[in-house]
Protein backbone atom coordinates (compact mmCIF):
# COMPACT_ATOMS: atom_id res chain seq x y z
CA UNK A 1 0.00 0.00 0.00
CA UNK A 2 1.06 3.67 -0.38
CA UNK A 3 3.46 4.96 2.25
CA UNK A 4 5.13 1.72 3.26
CA UNK A 5 8.89 1.67 3.59
CA UNK A 6 10.36 0.45 1.35
CA UNK A 7 7.54 1.60 -1.00
CA UNK A 8 5.64 -0.64 -3.38
CA UNK A 9 7.09 -3.88 -2.00
CA UNK A 10 5.22 -6.84 -3.51
CA UNK A 11 3.42 -8.77 -0.74
CA UNK A 12 4.93 -12.10 0.23
CA UNK A 13 2.76 -15.18 0.80
CA UNK A 14 2.75 -14.49 4.54
CA UNK A 15 1.62 -10.90 4.02
CA UNK A 16 -1.17 -12.03 1.66
CA UNK A 17 -2.48 -14.31 4.41
CA UNK A 18 -2.43 -11.35 6.79
CA UNK A 19 -5.12 -9.74 4.63
CA UNK A 20 -7.42 -12.66 5.42
CA UNK A 21 -6.45 -12.63 9.11
CA UNK A 22 -7.15 -8.89 9.46
CA UNK A 23 -10.47 -9.35 7.62
CA UNK A 24 -11.48 -12.18 9.98
CA UNK A 25 -10.77 -9.97 12.96
CA UNK A 26 -12.91 -7.21 11.42
CA UNK A 27 -15.70 -9.73 10.71
CA UNK A 28 -15.76 -10.91 14.32
CA UNK A 29 -16.42 -7.35 15.49
CA UNK A 30 -18.92 -6.27 12.82
CA UNK A 31 -20.77 -9.47 11.83
CA UNK A 32 -24.06 -8.55 13.62
CA UNK A 33 -24.24 -5.40 11.48
CA UNK A 34 -23.78 -7.51 8.34
CA UNK A 35 -26.56 -9.87 9.44
CA UNK A 36 -28.85 -6.91 10.13
CA UNK A 37 -28.04 -5.57 6.66
CA UNK A 38 -29.01 -8.89 5.04
CA UNK A 39 -32.32 -9.06 6.96
CA UNK A 40 -33.23 -5.51 5.95
CA UNK A 41 -32.25 -6.12 2.34
CA UNK A 42 -34.46 -9.20 1.93
CA UNK A 43 -37.42 -7.55 3.65
CA UNK A 44 -40.20 -7.35 1.08
CA UNK A 45 -39.11 -10.66 -0.42
CA UNK A 46 -41.93 -13.23 -0.20
CA UNK A 47 -39.68 -15.71 1.56
CA UNK A 48 -38.88 -13.23 4.32
CA UNK A 49 -42.16 -11.55 5.19
CA UNK A 50 -42.66 -13.34 8.50
CA UNK A 51 -40.72 -10.67 10.42
CA UNK A 52 -40.59 -6.90 10.09
CA UNK A 53 -37.43 -5.03 10.97
CA UNK A 54 -36.93 -1.33 11.62
CA UNK A 55 -33.46 0.11 11.71
CA UNK A 56 -30.15 -1.47 12.61
CA UNK A 57 -30.60 -1.69 16.37
CA UNK A 58 -34.26 -2.70 16.01
CA UNK A 59 -33.31 -5.53 13.64
CA UNK A 60 -30.64 -6.89 15.97
CA UNK A 61 -32.91 -6.62 19.04
CA UNK A 62 -35.78 -8.34 17.19
CA UNK A 63 -33.49 -11.19 16.17
CA UNK A 64 -32.14 -11.61 19.70
CA UNK A 65 -35.65 -11.53 21.19
CA UNK A 66 -37.21 -13.96 18.69
CA UNK A 67 -34.26 -16.20 17.77
CA UNK A 68 -31.83 -15.99 20.66
CA UNK A 69 -28.61 -14.08 21.40
CA UNK A 70 -26.53 -16.10 18.94
CA UNK A 71 -28.74 -15.26 15.93
CA UNK A 72 -26.81 -12.10 14.84
CA UNK A 73 -23.81 -14.40 14.34
CA UNK A 74 -25.62 -16.91 12.11
CA UNK A 75 -23.25 -17.81 9.28
CA UNK A 76 -20.12 -16.61 11.09
CA UNK A 77 -18.14 -19.78 10.27
CA UNK A 78 -18.86 -19.41 6.55
CA UNK A 79 -18.13 -15.69 6.87
CA UNK A 80 -14.67 -16.37 8.31
CA UNK A 81 -14.02 -18.98 5.63
CA UNK A 82 -15.01 -16.38 3.06
CA UNK A 83 -12.68 -13.76 4.45
CA UNK A 84 -9.67 -16.08 4.61
CA UNK A 85 -10.01 -16.86 0.91
CA UNK A 86 -11.62 -13.66 -0.36
CA UNK A 87 -9.64 -10.99 1.51
CA UNK A 88 -6.31 -12.77 1.13
CA UNK A 89 -6.72 -12.53 -2.66
CA UNK A 90 -8.31 -9.11 -3.08
CA UNK A 91 -6.12 -7.32 -0.54
CA UNK A 92 -2.92 -9.33 -0.79
CA UNK A 93 -2.73 -9.21 -4.59
CA UNK A 94 -3.79 -5.58 -5.04
CA UNK A 95 -0.29 -4.08 -4.93
CA UNK A 96 1.12 -6.80 -7.19
CA UNK A 97 -1.63 -6.43 -9.80
CA UNK A 98 -1.33 -2.64 -9.61
CA UNK A 99 2.37 -2.93 -10.36
CA UNK A 100 1.59 -5.32 -13.21
CA UNK A 101 -0.72 -2.74 -14.81
CA UNK A 102 1.64 0.19 -14.21
CA UNK A 103 3.72 1.06 -17.31
CA UNK A 104 7.42 0.38 -16.96
CA UNK A 105 9.40 3.44 -15.94
CA UNK A 106 6.40 5.14 -14.30
CA UNK A 107 6.92 6.33 -10.74
CA UNK A 108 3.23 6.43 -9.81
CA UNK A 109 0.14 4.39 -10.66
CA UNK A 110 -2.68 6.30 -12.32
CA UNK A 111 -6.28 6.22 -11.09
CA UNK A 112 -7.20 4.08 -14.10
CA UNK A 113 -4.48 1.57 -13.21
CA UNK A 114 -5.70 1.39 -9.62
CA UNK A 115 -9.30 0.95 -10.71
CA UNK A 116 -8.31 -1.90 -13.03
CA UNK A 117 -6.30 -3.53 -10.24
CA UNK A 118 -9.19 -3.21 -7.79
CA UNK A 119 -11.71 -4.67 -10.23
CA UNK A 120 -9.36 -7.49 -11.21
CA UNK A 121 -8.54 -8.66 -7.68
CA UNK A 122 -12.17 -8.25 -6.58
CA UNK A 123 -13.43 -10.44 -9.43
CA UNK A 124 -10.70 -13.05 -8.85
CA UNK A 125 -11.45 -13.21 -5.14
CA UNK A 126 -15.22 -13.63 -5.42
CA UNK A 127 -14.87 -16.34 -8.07
CA UNK A 128 -12.89 -18.41 -5.58
CA UNK A 129 -14.96 -17.55 -2.49
CA UNK A 130 -18.51 -17.62 -3.93
CA UNK A 131 -19.65 -20.88 -2.21
CA UNK A 132 -18.75 -19.48 1.20
CA UNK A 133 -20.72 -16.30 0.44
CA UNK A 134 -23.80 -18.27 -0.62
CA UNK A 135 -23.75 -20.30 2.61
CA UNK A 136 -23.14 -17.19 4.72
CA UNK A 137 -26.12 -15.35 3.22
CA UNK A 138 -28.38 -18.41 3.60
CA UNK A 139 -27.56 -18.64 7.31
CA UNK A 140 -27.94 -14.90 7.88
CA UNK A 141 -31.30 -14.80 6.09
CA UNK A 142 -32.77 -17.89 7.78
CA UNK A 143 -35.27 -17.15 10.54
CA UNK A 144 -35.50 -19.54 13.50
CA UNK A 145 -38.51 -19.17 15.77
CA UNK A 146 -36.88 -20.99 18.66
CA UNK A 147 -34.96 -24.08 19.79
CA UNK A 148 -37.69 -26.40 18.50
CA UNK A 149 -37.93 -24.86 15.06
CA UNK A 150 -36.76 -26.75 12.01
CA UNK A 151 -33.38 -25.77 10.68
CA UNK A 152 -32.67 -26.40 7.04
CA UNK A 153 -28.95 -26.77 7.69
CA UNK A 154 -27.48 -28.47 10.75
CA UNK A 155 -24.12 -26.77 10.25
CA UNK A 156 -21.83 -25.06 7.77
CA UNK A 157 -20.54 -28.22 6.08
CA UNK A 158 -24.08 -29.62 5.93
CA UNK A 159 -25.14 -26.41 4.16
CA UNK A 160 -22.51 -26.92 1.46
CA UNK A 161 -23.63 -30.54 0.97
CA UNK A 162 -27.35 -29.74 1.03
CA UNK A 163 -27.10 -26.91 -1.49
CA UNK A 164 -24.97 -29.04 -3.82
CA UNK A 165 -27.39 -31.97 -3.50
CA UNK A 166 -30.65 -30.01 -3.92
CA UNK A 167 -29.54 -27.31 -6.37
CA UNK A 168 -26.50 -28.90 -7.97
CA UNK A 169 -22.92 -27.72 -7.70
CA UNK A 170 -24.00 -24.62 -9.63
CA UNK A 171 -26.14 -23.72 -6.61
CA UNK A 172 -22.96 -22.93 -4.68
CA UNK A 173 -22.13 -20.35 -7.34
CA UNK A 174 -25.65 -18.92 -7.49
CA UNK A 175 -25.62 -15.19 -8.05
CA UNK A 176 -21.96 -15.15 -9.03
CA UNK A 177 -22.44 -12.53 -11.78
CA UNK A 178 -24.04 -9.89 -9.51
CA UNK A 179 -21.59 -10.88 -6.81
CA UNK A 180 -18.61 -10.39 -9.13
CA UNK A 181 -20.07 -7.03 -10.15
CA UNK A 182 -20.70 -6.06 -6.53
CA UNK A 183 -17.33 -7.14 -5.22
CA UNK A 184 -15.40 -5.69 -8.14
CA UNK A 185 -17.11 -2.36 -7.39
CA UNK A 186 -16.63 -2.69 -3.62
CA UNK A 187 -13.01 -3.76 -3.91
CA UNK A 188 -12.31 -1.00 -6.41
CA UNK A 189 -14.01 1.61 -4.19
CA UNK A 190 -12.34 0.38 -1.01
CA UNK A 191 -8.81 -0.22 -2.25
CA UNK A 192 -8.58 2.71 -4.67
CA UNK A 193 -10.24 5.18 -2.27
CA UNK A 194 -8.03 4.04 0.58
CA UNK A 195 -4.97 4.18 -1.65
CA UNK A 196 -5.73 7.68 -2.99
CA UNK A 197 -6.83 9.24 0.32
CA UNK A 198 -3.78 7.87 2.09
CA UNK A 199 -1.48 9.08 -0.68
CA UNK A 200 -2.95 12.60 -0.66
CA UNK A 201 -2.89 12.83 3.14
CA UNK A 202 0.79 11.92 3.10
CA UNK A 203 1.65 14.11 0.09
CA UNK A 204 0.11 17.21 1.71
CA UNK A 205 1.64 16.32 5.09
CA UNK A 206 -1.77 16.40 6.79
CA UNK A 207 -0.87 13.30 8.79
CA UNK A 208 2.06 10.96 9.06
CA UNK A 209 1.86 7.30 8.05
CA UNK A 210 0.32 6.12 11.32
CA UNK A 211 -2.99 5.09 12.90
CA UNK A 212 -4.91 8.39 12.37
CA UNK A 213 -3.95 8.36 8.68
CA UNK A 214 -5.07 4.75 8.30
CA UNK A 215 -8.33 5.49 10.17
CA UNK A 216 -9.27 8.46 7.96
CA UNK A 217 -8.41 6.59 4.76
CA UNK A 218 -10.33 3.47 5.80
CA UNK A 219 -13.42 5.44 6.86
CA UNK A 220 -13.53 7.23 3.51
CA UNK A 221 -13.10 3.92 1.70
CA UNK A 222 -16.02 2.39 3.61
CA UNK A 223 -18.38 5.28 2.82
CA UNK A 224 -17.47 5.33 -0.88
CA UNK A 225 -17.88 1.57 -1.18
CA UNK A 226 -21.32 1.64 0.48
CA UNK A 227 -22.67 4.37 -1.80
CA UNK A 228 -21.60 2.79 -5.08
CA UNK A 229 -22.23 -0.87 -4.20
CA UNK A 230 -25.55 -0.85 -2.30
CA UNK A 231 -27.83 -1.41 -5.35
CA UNK A 232 -25.79 -4.38 -6.59
CA UNK A 233 -25.46 -5.69 -3.03
CA UNK A 234 -29.24 -5.74 -2.49
CA UNK A 235 -29.85 -7.56 -5.79
CA UNK A 236 -27.08 -10.05 -4.98
CA UNK A 237 -28.52 -10.77 -1.52
CA UNK A 238 -32.08 -11.16 -2.80
CA UNK A 239 -31.05 -13.42 -5.67
CA UNK A 240 -28.70 -15.62 -3.63
CA UNK A 241 -31.33 -16.13 -0.92
CA UNK A 242 -34.26 -16.72 -3.28
CA UNK A 243 -35.86 -20.18 -3.66
CA UNK A 244 -35.42 -21.89 -7.04
CA UNK A 245 -37.71 -20.38 -9.68
CA UNK A 246 -38.52 -17.10 -7.93
CA UNK A 247 -36.24 -15.12 -10.23
CA UNK A 248 -35.11 -16.13 -13.70
CA UNK A 249 -31.79 -14.27 -13.36
CA UNK A 250 -30.29 -11.27 -11.53
CA UNK A 251 -31.77 -8.87 -14.11
CA UNK A 252 -35.25 -10.31 -13.48
CA UNK A 253 -34.68 -9.87 -9.74
CA UNK A 254 -33.70 -6.24 -10.26
CA UNK A 255 -36.72 -5.49 -12.47
CA UNK A 256 -39.17 -7.10 -10.02
CA UNK A 257 -37.68 -5.07 -7.17
CA UNK A 258 -38.19 -1.83 -9.12
CA UNK A 259 -41.77 -2.62 -10.15
CA UNK A 260 -42.90 -4.03 -6.80
CA UNK A 261 -41.00 -1.88 -4.31
CA UNK A 262 -39.68 1.12 -6.20
CA UNK A 263 -36.10 2.32 -6.74
CA UNK A 264 -35.55 2.96 -3.02
CA UNK A 265 -35.45 -0.83 -2.57
CA UNK A 266 -31.90 -0.74 -3.92
CA UNK A 267 -30.82 1.13 -0.80
CA UNK A 268 -32.57 -1.02 1.76
CA UNK A 269 -30.21 -1.67 4.62
CA UNK A 270 -28.00 1.29 3.67
CA UNK A 271 -27.41 2.38 7.28
CA UNK A 272 -26.23 -1.03 8.51
CA UNK A 273 -24.27 -1.41 5.28
CA UNK A 274 -22.42 1.82 5.97
CA UNK A 275 -22.00 1.11 9.68
CA UNK A 276 -20.69 -2.32 8.82
CA UNK A 277 -18.45 -1.34 5.89
CA UNK A 278 -17.18 1.77 7.62
CA UNK A 279 -16.27 0.01 10.86
CA UNK A 280 -15.10 -3.11 8.99
CA UNK A 281 -12.75 -1.10 6.81
CA UNK A 282 -11.33 0.78 9.78
CA UNK A 283 -10.63 -2.40 11.75
CA UNK A 284 -9.38 -4.35 8.74
CA UNK A 285 -7.10 -1.72 7.20
CA UNK A 286 -5.65 -0.59 10.54
CA UNK A 287 -5.00 -4.21 11.54
CA UNK A 288 -3.61 -5.07 8.12
CA UNK A 289 -1.26 -2.07 8.01
CA UNK A 290 0.10 -2.79 11.48
CA UNK A 291 0.50 -6.53 10.89
CA UNK A 292 2.04 -5.93 7.48
CA UNK A 293 4.46 -3.34 8.82
CA UNK A 294 5.46 -5.57 11.74
CA UNK A 295 6.10 -8.53 9.46
CA UNK A 296 8.13 -6.43 7.03
CA UNK A 297 10.26 -5.17 9.91
CA UNK A 298 10.89 -8.74 11.03
CA UNK A 299 11.89 -9.70 7.48
CA UNK A 300 14.24 -6.72 7.21
CA UNK A 301 15.88 -7.63 10.53
CA UNK A 302 16.39 -11.21 9.35
CA UNK A 303 17.97 -10.00 6.12
CA UNK A 304 20.23 -7.49 7.90
CA UNK A 305 23.85 -8.67 8.17
CA UNK A 306 24.13 -7.17 11.68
Amino acid sequence: MVGLKPPEVPPTTAVKLLGGTAACFADLLTFPLDTAKVRLQIQGNQAARSAQYRGVLGTILTMVRNEGPRSPYNGLVAGLQRQMSFASIRIGLYDSVKQLYTPKGSDHSSITTRILAGCTTGAMAVTCAQPTDVVKVRFQASIHAGPGSNRKYSGTMDAYRTIAREEGVRGLWKGILPNITRNAIVNCAEMVTYDVIKEKVLDYHLLTDNLPCHFVSAFGAGFCATVVASPVDVVKTRYMNSPPGQYQNPLDCMLKMVTQEGPTAFYKGFTPSFLRLGSWNVVMFVSYEQLKRALMKVQMLRESPF
